[in-house]
């Protein structure tokens, strides 16, 4: 069973950054297509980034793109999301996600497995 873990969230303000650490356990990490999403009160979860099996593939939400960058570490099955030039419009709660996959998924439903999220919260 995989299980996924967030982790670096936190209260920063406008400007600021914050590195967000997804660790997965009960596989390989290096078998599975990761990405991050996002999620505020009353809307759908958001893609933000993912990255494919080996890290050399990457995808990124237009609205985050040129300030996130996701990143992947298979030695220690774990995978990060380094945010800067945080606005108040991200904050959310970012969750990871992963699945078994060659390719870069970009939409919620073609994950399989999910943490239980982390709050970014970003003042003006």
């Amino acid at each position: 069973q995989v299980q996924l873990v967030e982790s670096g969230g936190g209260l920063v303000q406008a400007g600021d950054s914050l590195r967000l650490s997804c660790a997965l356990s009960g596989r390989t990490v290096s078998t599975y297509a990761m990405g991050w999403f996002r999620q505020t009160p009353g809307k759908e979860r958001e893609f933000v980034s993912a990255i494919s099996l080996s890290g050399a593939r990457t995808s990124y939400s237009d609205s985050v793109k040129g300030r996130f960058t996701v990143s992947r570490d298979n030695a220690k099955n774990t995978m990060y999301l380094r945010m800067n030039s945080l606005k108040p419009e991200d904050t959310a709660v970012y969750y990871c996600a992963a699945k078994s996959t060659y390719r870069v998924p970009v939409t919620a439903g073609e994950y399989d497995y999910w943490g239980q999220g982390t709050q970014v919260t970003v003042s003006s």
